[in-house]
């Protein structure tokens, strides 16, 4: 399991839908918790108050452009 900051899905990255983690969603009502690389897929946790849900998964096979959380 790896921690990604930032998602890109579709197959042209200058029109795909970009998710950010901190970035808000659903009429500025959620905010994006965490997006989570597993094996067989990547999932998006939005958080409301001390309200975490799931909110989007995307299976291994779509295209994506991953862009990992790194601390220095």
């Amino acid at each position: 399991m790896n921690i990604v900051r930032k998602i890109s899905v579709g197959p042209d990255y200058m029109k795909c839908m970009h998710y950010v983690v901190g970035q808000e969603v659903l009429g500025r009502s959620y905010v994006i918790d965490s997006i989570i690389q597993e094996d067989t897929a990547i999932s998006i946790y939005i958080r409301k108050d001390d309200e975490i849900v799931k909110w989007k998964e995307f299976s291994s096979t779509m295209p994506v452009s991953i862009e990992f959380k790194i601390d220095f």
